[in-house]
């Protein structure tokens, strides 16, 4: 049997990036506000008939970054087989990307940091101090969207959560094509009671797929 490395990146370079978007939810909660903002941006991009896919991180059994560096020089993720080895391919192929968070402790939750420190596989190296490095993801017109949720009113309070995942993102190689921030809702799906809310995160979509459709 092939190991798990070769495996994933026979799947990846078996694939052609293309205008698909993945959703990607980082709430421990099922069907809380974070659920709902995924649901209405994705639908925006499924106005412009471009395909979309959307992953739950509480729903994927999968471990933080060790640090092993193996990547560099396999590729790909080896020094963990887990449910991010199915996830790759979807990063990989789809040009377009959605990250919804609520804000925990002034921050994305645990799933969502774990989720993007994984994808430090795509990052190439150069032997040099300090070290150059380079995103494979990069120069393939990528766009992203993301979305933040906290229960308090200000930016003070949502704290680092939107920044966490916008400079990561735009170090792989993503354009952000614009960025949610969600204030004072705490009850479970208790945004769907705001619909200015809720069409922004749909408009925020379709202004994705358009992105996309004209790069």
């Amino acid at each position: 049997m092939k190991p798990v490395h070769e495996i994933i990146n026979n799947a990846v370079s078996g694939l052609s990036p293309h205008s698909a978007v993945l959703g990607v939810g980082g709430s421990p909660r099922k069907g809380g506000n974070s659920d709902v903002l995924l649901e209405y941006i994705l639908s925006g991009v499924q106005e412009h008939k471009i395909s979309t896919h959307r992953i739950q991180l509480r729903d994927l059994h999968f471990r933080p970054c060790l640090g092993c560096e193996k990547c560099r020089q396999d590729k790909i993720c080896t020094g963990l087989a887990d449910g991010m080895s199915l996830v790759y391919p979807f990063v990989y192929r789809s040009l377009g990307l959605v990250l919804v968070s609520p804000t925990h402790n002034y921050n994305v939750t645990a799933w969502m940091k774990a989720f993007i420190d994984r994808l430090y596989c795509f990052y190439d190296f150069q032997d040099t101090r300090p070290r150059a490095w380079s995103s494979r993801l990069a120069g393939m017109g990528r766009k992203a969207v993301l979305a933040a949720v906290a229960e308090q009113e200000d930016d003070f309070d949502m704290g680092f959560t939107l920044e966490a995942m916008q400079r990561p993102l735009e170090s792989l190689g993503y354009e952000i094509r614009g960025e949610l921030p969600v204030y004072g809702i705490f009850d479970r799906g208790g945004v769907k009671k705001n619909k200015d809310v809720l069409l922004a995160a749909e408009n925020m979509g379709v202004d994705l797929a358009k992105a996309l459709l004209l790069r």
